[in-house]
């Protein structure tokens, strides 16, 4: 099943905005109905491919005939850009002037080889694809002239297991729910459940870093992973061969987070643990912020570290965003409504408890008051819902959009002053005062990151008022001291602050790596990296 092309996954799973909500929108951001209806799919005006039939010749001989290289309209529209909210409204207007040329559907390492030298002798660009849900223009090329969008959902099958070792080998293109069905049927799980989860294949978590909402007790994807195999225009790179190595540099962290611009990745082999026999998430309030951060720090640091450990600010909390089916059910004479943190812990009946009961006991001791598991069930209910709500929130006529960063314990309280002020400025100049709500999203023993969404009327130019702000708040995130991104990636969006961040010398080091391996330059361009 294709997700939706003008929003977010399921369609079926889409609900219109409640009255309640509907009614803040208006009072509170100056909300407008929309005057016009989405353009459809069938109406979108699709240039033509433009793509020699020498080209079309060798795409199809690269994967295995040319049932394999789709040129339709629908096909090539439903992998422009990704999901980010300015992408959506975009297509909602039948913008498509980056539209692939064909998408390309390899069905192994051997076909994605073929298929890049094809792609160099005929001056392809090549757009890696796993479930297109990108929200920092990781689709987008910059280069100019004609594209293939390279599909992996051929690509979906787990290679092996290894469970004496506890590792599994999966193809890049299985979308996780498929991943974790086939771990659990071995009594694995890969504990990876981030807000994409329904939608996001394995290979996309390599490439963008992700970071699963159960982050605190299985790590980050990047920890996870002990090996890659990554196609690229100048042959085969194999990284990782052991737990841990002191030979040489780590490869692996090469290919991490690189975004398809080094290589396209062809399988990827992870750390698996056991299914776990106990799942709690249970509710904690905190009268402030800096108080929940306090705490959560104490947990991070000191331990004992639950497996999903969150907390959003006092507008998120009040609002209801840390539980998406609810969202605007605790406005109502409950303006002190603190700051709520999740709890959850996942593993044996005996260490979920033994946590619990610890844990527990550091939150109570920093102030915490215990709101029992019906809170964090209902969080756990709704974790892949945002998105859902995105789109009813843009149905209604308002804006809606996230930015992510993270930074040291230290510099916590600056970084989110800091963000939320150049927001806040920067919209309500625009004539679009927001409502900007934020969660500390996953912690660490030195740090945390802090994930904003914003909300406000549309305006005349929704996407020019976003991209103002998005601006201003980059600018404050580094002069924050954070960094530009926590697990959504580098993409276009992020580039320009990636090369700062990074600093010329490690740029021109990145740049000479993706010289040698993608010689012509044809691997997502503009993406992660300046063009040349």
């Amino acid at each position: 099943m294709d997700m939706l092309w003008s929003g977010w996954g399921d369609p079926a799973k889409a609900a219109p905005l409640p009255e309640t909500v509907t009614g803040l929108l208006r009072d509170w951001l100056g909300v407008k109905p929309r005057t016009a209806e989405p353009v459809a799919l069938t109406d979108i005006a699709v240039p033509e491919p433009g793509l020699e039939p020498a080209a079309l010749q060798a795409l199809s001989a690269a994967v295995g005939g040319e049932e394999h290289v789709r040129t339709d309209a629908e096909s090539r529209i439903r992998h422009t850009r990704g999901k980010s909210t300015p992408d959506l409204l975009r297509m909602r207007e039948g913008e498509v002037e980056d539209i692939p040329a064909a998408v390309v559907l390899p069905a192994g390492h051997d076909d994605v080889l073929a298929a890049l030298r094809a792609c160099a002798e005929h001056g392809l660009a090549v757009v890696p694809f796993g479930g297109g849900t990108s929200v920092v223009g990781g689709l987008a090329p910059g280069r100019r002239g004609p594209f293939v969008a390279l599909d992996l959902r051929r690509m979906d099958q787990l290679l092996a297991v290894d469970p004496v070792s506890r590792t599994a080998t999966l193809q890049p293109g299985m979308r996780a729910p498929h991943a974790e069905a086939l771990l659990a049927e071995q009594g694995f799980t890969l504990g990876h459940f981030p807000q994409s989860f329904e939608w996001a294949t394995i290979g996309g978590f390599a490439a963008a870093r992700s970071s699963g909402q159960a982050s605190a007790g299985y790590g980050r994807f990047d920890e996870m992973v002990l090996g890659l195999t990554v196609a690229t225009p100048e042959g085969t790179l194999d990284t990782g061969r052991a737990p841990r190595s002191a030979a040489g540099p780590d490869l692996r962290q090469l290919v991490l987070g690189s975004e398809g611009a080094f290589g396209v990745i062809t399988s990827v082999t992870v750390r698996i643990r056991p299914v776990p026999a106990t799942r709690v998430y249970e509710g904690w309030r905190f009268d402030s912020f800096e108080q929940g951060a306090a705490a959560l720090r104490r947990l991070a640091q000191d331990g004992p570290r639950p497996t999903v450990l969150r907390l959003s600010d006092e507008t998120e909390t009040l609002i209801g965003l840390a539980q998406p089916d609810a969202i605007g059910a605790a406005v109502d004479g409950q303006q002190s409504a603190g700051c709520t943190a999740i709890a959850g812990y996942e593993g044996t009946d005996e260490d979920t408890s033994y946590r619990r009961e610890r844990a527990s006991a550091v939150l109570r001791d920093c102030g915490g008051t215990q709101l029992g598991e019906e809170p964090g069930q209902r969080w756990a209910h709704g974790r892949y819902s945002a998105p859902y709500l995105r789109d009813s929130l843009l149905d209604a006529g308002a804006f809606v959009e996230t930015l992510e960063t993270a930074t040291f314990w230290s510099r916590v309280p600056e970084l989110y002053a800091s963000v939320r002020d150049a927001l806040t400025t920067t919209l309500t100049e625009a004539g679009t005062p927001p409502l900007i709500m934020c969660h500390i999203s996953h912690v660490y023993e030195n740090g945390a990151s802090l994930y904003f969404t914003v909300v406000s009327a549309q305006g005349d130019e929704p996407v020019g008022h976003w991209e103002k702000a998005k601006h201003a708040a980059n600018e404050a995130i580094l002069a924050a001291g954070g960094t530009i991104s926590h697990h959504h990636g580098v993409g276009t969006d992020h580039r320009d602050w990636y090369v700062r961040e990074a600093g010329p010398l490690g740029i021109e080091a990145l740049q000479a790596v993706k010289r040698r391996l993608d010689p012509t330059g044809l691997l997502n361009p503009g993406v992660l990296l300046p063009l040349d």
